[in-house]
Formats: C-alpha cells, sequence, structure tokens
C-alpha cells in the first residue's frame, strides 16, 4: 500500500488567527485529498499566538507544523524560504499550497527553486489528475485560462481568494501539532528589515467586504477616491481600484484589484471609471452583481455588468449616496 501524499499548506495569520483565504487553502486541501487518503500538513512561520495551530487543525489541517525562530516573527523572504525547505526536507509534501498574496507570491517561487520543484501561481483551479496535480490559471492578461501539470516530485503552488469555499470549522477534530526549531544561519540572511510601515489598517478587507466600491484611471485624480470612500461607508463596504490609480499614486497599491493585485468576490461590485480590461476583471468577475458606471457606453465593462450607468460619475455617485441615506432614514 502506498504511503499518504502529504499536501502541506503554508498559513498567514491575521492577528493571530489564520487568514480567511488560509481557510479558503485549507478547503481546498481538503477536497484534493478526500479520495485519496492524503494528509493535510500546515505550516505556522510567524511565532504564532496561542491557540493558531489548533485553530488550523479545526480548519481542516491534519498536522501542524509550528516552525520557530525569532527571524520568523514577521515575514522575511530569506528567512521564511529556509525555513520552508527545511520543513519541505522533513515533510517531503508532493504538493506545497499558500494563498496568492504578497507573501504567498514572494515565497513559492523561491521555495519551488530551493527544492527543485515546479511552481504555479495565481491558479483559480487545482485538481488530480491522472495522479498527478494540475493548475488551471489566467493567462494573457486574464483573457484566457491555461492548464499545467508537472514531472517534478513536488509542486508548489498559490491559490486566489475566491476561488474555494473554505473548509466547516470544527472544533472537535484531532490533529497533530509539532514544534521546530528552524536553523537558519545569520550570515544567510543577507537581507535586514530597516523598518516596517504598514498601511493603514482596514475598517473592511477588501477580501471580506459584501460590498465593494473600485475607481479607475476614468475619475481623473485622488479627489474621485474621496466620493468613492463616501459612498463605501455608507454601503458599509470597501473601496478598492483598477491598476492605474495605484501606479499614478492616486490611492494606496492596496487597493489594487486585479490578476496583479488582490481577488475580491462581495456580493456588489460597483466599477466607477474602469474600463473593464482583462487583467482586472481576472479580480472582481466573481462579484455576484457587477454595476458600472462609465461616460463611455462602448467601455467594455459594460459586457461583464449587470446594471450599467452611462454618464458622469461626478453626477451619478453623488445623487446615488443620497438615495441611499434616504432609504435608510426610511427604515
Amino acid at each position: 500500500m502506498n504511503a499518504p501524499v502529504v499536501t502541506l499548506v503554508v498559513a498567514e495569520l491575521v492577528q493571530g488567527r489564520p487568514s480567511r483565504l488560509t481557510g479558503e487553502v485549507l478547503g481546498l486541501a481538503r477536497r484534493l485529498v478526500a479520495e485519496r487518503g492524503d494528509t493535510v500538513a500546515a505550516a505556522l512561520f510567524a511565532n504564532p499566538a496561542e491557540g493558531a495551530a489548533e485553530e488550523l487543525i479545526a480548519c481542516g489541517a491534519d498536522h501542524v507544523y509550528s516552525m520557530e525562530h525569532a527571524a520568523l516573527g514577521s515575514y522575511h523572504g530569506e528567512a521564511w524560504v529556509s525555513a520552508a525547505a527545511q520543513l519541505c526536507e522533513k515533510a517531503a509534501p508532493a504538493l506545497v499550497l499558500a494563498g496568492h498574496t504578497a507573501v504567498g507570491a514572494d515565497l513559492a517561487p523561491r521555495l519551488a527553486f530551493r527544492r527543485g520543484a515546479a511552481v504555479a501561481t495565481g491558479c483559480v483551479e487545482i485538481a488530480w489528475r491522472a495522479g498527478r496535480p494540475t493548475f488551471t490559471r489566467p493567462c494573457f492578461g486574464g483573457n484566457a485560462r491555461e492548464t499545467l501539470s508537472f514531472t517534478t516530485a513536488c509542486a508548489v503552488a498559490t491559490v486566489r481568494a475566491g476561488c474555494y469555499d473554505a473548509f466547516a470549522r470544527d472544533g472537535t477534530r484531532h490533529g497533530a501539532v509539532t514544534r521546530v526549531v528552524a536553523e537558519l544561519r545569520e550570515e544567510t540572511l543577507r537581507v535586514k528589515v530597516v523598518e516596517r510601515r504598514p498601511d493603514a489598517i482596514e475598517d473592511i478587507r477588501l477580501e471580506d467586504a459584501h460590498t465593494v466600491v473600485a475607481g479607475g484611471r476614468g475619475l481623473n485624480g485622488p479627489e474621485g477616491f474621496r466620493s468613492l470612500q463616501e459612498l463605501a461607508g455608507v454601503l458599509g463596504g470597501a473601496v478598492g481600484a483598477s491598476r492605474v490609480p495605484c501606479d499614478l499614486g492616486w490611492c494606496p497599491h492596496s487597493w489594487q484589484i486585479g490578476l496583479t493585485g488582490r481577488t475580491v468576490q462581495p456580493e456588489l461590485y460597483i466599477a466607477v471609471g474602469i474600463s473593464g480590461a482583462g487583467h482586472h476583471m481576472a479580480g472582481c468577475g466573481g462579484a455576484k452583481t457587477i454595476v458600472a458606471v462609465n461616460s463611455d457606453p462602448e467601455a467594455a465593462i459594460f459586457r461583464d455588468a449587470r446594471f450599467g450607468v452611462v454618464g458622469d460619475y461626478q453626477q451619478f455617485v453623488p445623487a446615488f449616496i443620497d438615495e441611499v441615506r434616504k432609504l435608510r432614514q426610511s427604515q
């Protein structure tokens, strides 16, 4: 009988608990092993808070490896890659999964190179076919999808947010927790972190928001985002953006949605002044309802939108805010 195959999930924590995307990746891992009798392991690299390992078990992990070292307190590429490579040597996973975040997108290719493995980033679907994992991801700026398979003994992949449901949390699940002291030599950590400047804390994380109001080049400057923030506030949502406003400095890069930004799947996505290029729609195409506001009636965004408004956003957005407030007051 063949030994069980290990699928290793790299966990990320938010305020000491597994992030929503980590839960989704664990849900994917559980589906992948459901018919194979394999094992889902999870890796913690950030000196986790008390109970984080147990929470990962409740969310689907069978075995949690807690890597311990002072250099792992916050993400440090060289430290995490070295620790992850040591863990892979110990756990021998056939598949390593991480969320497609700034951390996952940096860690995965470096780990794959270190292990002589293949890597696929930004995946929207992963499945086992003919005894080998296959990886589907957007290509050509989000206008098409490709499916890859590899011949290496181990494969590494990152998974986009919103593609899979999280495993239903079960506080009665039991699993193993192994603490491993990472062997990291000071001379191998060539990069020194001098300072960390986090973005302003979001009231609602983009990935968790039920409503997202996003702006594009059509806002013509940073002032337009102030009205979008007001609209998001009355709707109880979050503000996002396409790539161009972020590149021009009109808004923080953390707001970027798309192929090279965040992936969101809200109930309502209001796209203001966004043309609807494929690389942007790759990050928001899974929204339940898309409302497009654009002065160009031929804008590509109208092909994906359920509702469309052709006109000047500077007239539409304030009027829409007033109507929403009236509805709230009448309830």
